[in-house]
């Protein structure tokens, strides 16, 4: 430690000098600005003439900045004049931010030499590459999810929002039958895109009293709606990016969709914001008016699927046709915590896509990578003091408070001008950032605790930030323990795609086994949740919390309630292409033809970076290009979901009421794991067992032959091994002898394996999970 300290400050003085050096090189590159739709041909002007008259205004726009006429004309690149408003030019690092702050500026972001492309995750996902759509795409195939109608029970919509012009949209679909309530808000509006919006406040207002008239609006205060919606089904946008970052065009899932927003939740109250009678009322009324897809970002504390108002309501929509997706829950990565469990509706995981934004925290001749959605950088060109925050206490605030940074839990004697290490964990990542801020810190580093891991999520932060893992988190605190004066500097986030590995699964993802039925494994799927750049609310900042003045036309939001509206996006393609196809198939086709391994081609990681399992990914990460033809689908009906109600004791008058007209039970009730569900789920296992399915063919006639990948110590046996299809339609079933291997007693808890059926082309996988009645796991 003498040596150390000895020699430090030689060394950081070197640092500083490189840094400056670095620093001092000048910001000088090619931006582009761009003004939103072309306006300048209004009018009887020529072609010529308009075309002029916008080159002239951008020439006058640069000159209000640069002052230097000579300048100008040496500056501008290009002049786009056609339909894109705008200009290429060079400038310097603070002219472009002037220009940004300019009215009718949308955006000024730097030309970072990419091809266009979606804001990643459709990209990741396979529908397109290098900024193309292949013919092979399913999109190509689905048209884009032309004409069907997908509805989202969130926080609203902000109907201004670019993802929701309905520019080249025929009229809308005879079968719509909703409405644009817009009755206490006449400046809210839809189109041919946005083709219907309702609120619901009655249940909300039940518990908090009478409400005013901005209550009394489908417009999105929030933010979270108008993210799902676009998400799901918002229309093209090019050159949408949060701040620069993640620049590329913006597209939902089913991009030529129809959409229709039915605000549920409000601002939270004892902790919940959307409530039962609201979201039954929505059900009902998206149901009547007619659309295909309903997805639903929000849940609850899993319970009784009678006294659940979202099974309930997705029931009623399921039976009608309509595809009901919903979110997992944020309460991972513990056990045992997903939410939305019910057999009939869709849920979804979420997990990583291959972009980051990266953003380096370098001290003691080391960097470590993170990642941060920050606008600004640093002041200056030279390091700047760390702390960590437990160190940076204010005398009357708890020793937790402050190692968390909690808002008033920091001196600012100690803190002024210094970056703060702060630990994640129970207040929002965003709100530390402006603990740290009110303190008078110059920036912050957020450590991950060890339950997060290896996951870091690029967020908005209101100073300069940046977000690490856990182990690099260690590192630094080990670094200001050891150091008496350290120093640090954090880079400016850039944008980098072909991120490894990548999928893995986000910590915050809710996991299995289900709590309510643990024979129906759930979550079903995962999809991307992690810093999804979507559309925005104009009426609240990027951070959505109340001391963020800024405003942003998309942002980058993570949960599973983005990854929701992926999988909702993707039903409404597959919808467009087999309208036949019933919710259990389609979902059927998503599951059995996901992937578990990442784009090293190695199996599936958590965010510790040890292998995931289905109760964290369900039957894995979606391929929509994989789903359009999945040779079989385990098809299921209003039927089946009633027999597996039966099996739970239920009165034959509740089952009537529920179904909405009298049901009889079959005399030998369901065995609940032989339910058609595309995954196997044993959580009982004594010696052995057998389980029963149902294939539907939906593609050519061919002989399927069965794999088995049999999970630790537990045999499994398929009869018939092969099944020979000769049309469309036709179905076959099979048994499944699931048993404990001779000489074990334990099967160490849940184990995990796959049953694939494949006939050279097409390969439908389904999970196997399979708990020993003798084990003693416990969630």
């Amino acid at each position: 430690m003498e040596i150390a300290r000895r020699s430090s400050a030689p060394l950081l003085l070197l640092l500083a000098f490189l840094y400056s050096l670095l620093l001092q090189r000048p910001v000088f590159a090619a931006y582009v600005v761009y003004l939103g739709e072309h306006s300048h041909g209004s009018g009887s002007a020529s072609p010529w003439e308009a075309s002029k008259r916008a080159t002239d205004a951008h020439y006058e726009l640069l000159g209000s900045v640069l002052a230097d006429e000579e300048k100008v004309q040496d500056a501008i690149l290009y002049s786009y004049t056609n339909n894109i408003n705008g200009f290429a030019a060079y400038l310097e690092e603070q002219e472009a931010l002037k220009i940004s702050k300019y009215p009718g500026v949308v955006s000024v972001f730097p030309n970072r030499g990419y091809k266009l492309h979606t804001t990643r995750s459709w990209e990741f996902l396979g529908l397109e590459r290098d900024g193309r759509v292949p013919k092979q795409s399913l999109w190509s195939k689905a048209r884009f999810g032309e004409d069907t109608i997908i509805a989202n029970l969130d926080s609203g919509v902000w109907p201004e929002a670019q993802s929701f012009k309905d520019d080249g949209l025929g009229p809308i679909p005879s079968k719509w039958k909703g409405i644009c309530q817009n009755d206490f808000d006449e400046s809210f509006s839809c189109n041919r895109k946005l083709i219907g919006a309702r609120y619901f406040n009655k249940g909300y207002e039940a518990l908090v009293g009478p409400l005013n008239a901005t209550f009394k609006s489908p417009r999105d205060y929030d933010g979270h709606g108008t993210h799902t919606l676009s998400t799901a089904g918002g229309g093209f946008v090019p050159s949408a990016n949060i701040f620069g970052y993640g620049n590329g065009t913006a597209k939902g899932g089913s991009p030529r969709a129809r959409v229709a927003a039915y605000k549920v939740c409000w601002p939270p109250v004892n902790g919940s914001e959307c409530f039962d009678a609201d979201i039954l009322a929505a059900f009902d009324e998206a149901i009547r008016d007619g659309v295909d897809v309903i997805s639903v970002s929000l849940g609850g504390d899993p319970v009784d699927y009678f006294q659940d108002g979202l099974a309930i309501g997705s029931f009623h929509a399921v039976k009608k046709g309509i595809t009901v997706v919903a979110s997992a829950g944020n309460s991972g990565p513990k056990l045992a915590t997903v939410s939305n469990l019910s057999p009939w509706m869709f849920t979804v995981g979420a997990s990583t896509m291959d972009r980051q934004f990266l953003s380096y925290i370098a001290f003691d001749n080391k960097r470590i990578k993170g990642e941060s959605l920050s606008p600004r950088g640093l002041p200056g060109k030279r390091l700047y003091p760390l702390i960590s925050s437990p160190e940076s206490k204010l005398v009357n605030a708890t020793a937790r408070q402050a190692r968390l940074c909690y808002v008033g839990s920091l001196d600012p004697s100690k803190v002024k001008g210094k970056i703060v290490v702060c630990l994640r964990g129970i207040t929002a990542r965003v709100e530390k950032g402006e603990a740290v801020h009110q303190a008078g810190g110059i920036g912050m580093v957020l450590a991950n605790d060890v339950d997060n891991g290896n996951e870091i999520v690029a967020d908005a932060h209101v100073l300069p930030a940046t977000h690490i893992t856990y182990s690099d988190g260690l590192n630094l605190f080990s670094y200001l323990r050891s150091t008496k004066s350290p120093l640090g500097y954090i880079t400016r986030p850039k944008t980098k795609l072909g991120a490894q590995p990548a999928p893995f699964m986000a910590a915050f993802s809710s996991k299995g086994p289900n709590t309510i039925t643990p024979e129906i494994l759930k979550p079903d799927v995962t999809a991307p949740g992690v810093s999804v750049l979507a559309a925005y609310s104009g009426a609240v900042g990027p951070t959505g919390l109340v001391f963020d003045g800024r405003r942003v036309a998309f942002n980058a939001e993570s949960g599973t309630s983005m990854s929701c509206p992926h999988i909702s996006g993707v039903a409404g393609l597959l919808k467009t292409l087999h309208p036949d196809w019933s919710p259990a198939a389609i979902k059927s086709a998503i599951m059995t033809t996901a992937r578990t391994r990442d784009n090293m081609k190695e199996p599936m990681l958590n965010s510790s970076f040890n292998k995931a399992t289905p109760f964290g990914y369900g039957s894995g990460h979606v391929r929509p290009n994989r789903a359009m033809d999945p040779g079989l689908v385990y098809d299921m009906t209003t039927t089946d979901y009633m027999d597996f109600l039966c099996s739970f004791g239920y009165t034959t008058a509740q089952l009537a009421m529920f179904n909405g007209e009298p049901y009889a039970c079959p005399s030998t009730p369901l065995q609940i794991g032989d339910l058609n569900y595309p995954s196997i789920t044993i959580p009982e296992l004594q010696s052995s067992t057998k389980v029963t399915r149902v294939v539907k063919n939906v593609g050519p006639p061919g002989t399927y032959v069965v794999r088995v990948v049999e999970p630790r110590g537990v045999s499994v046996t398929v009869s018939p091994e092969s099944l020979t299809f000769g049309k469309v339609g036709e179905e076959k079933r099979f048994e499944v002898t699931v048993g404990i291997k001779e000489g074990k007693t334990d099967c160490g808890g849940y184990v995990f394996g796959w049953l694939i059926w494949s006939d050279g082309k097409h390969y439908v996988r389904s999970p196997a999970v399979v708990k020993c009645s003798s084990s003693s796991w416990k969630p």
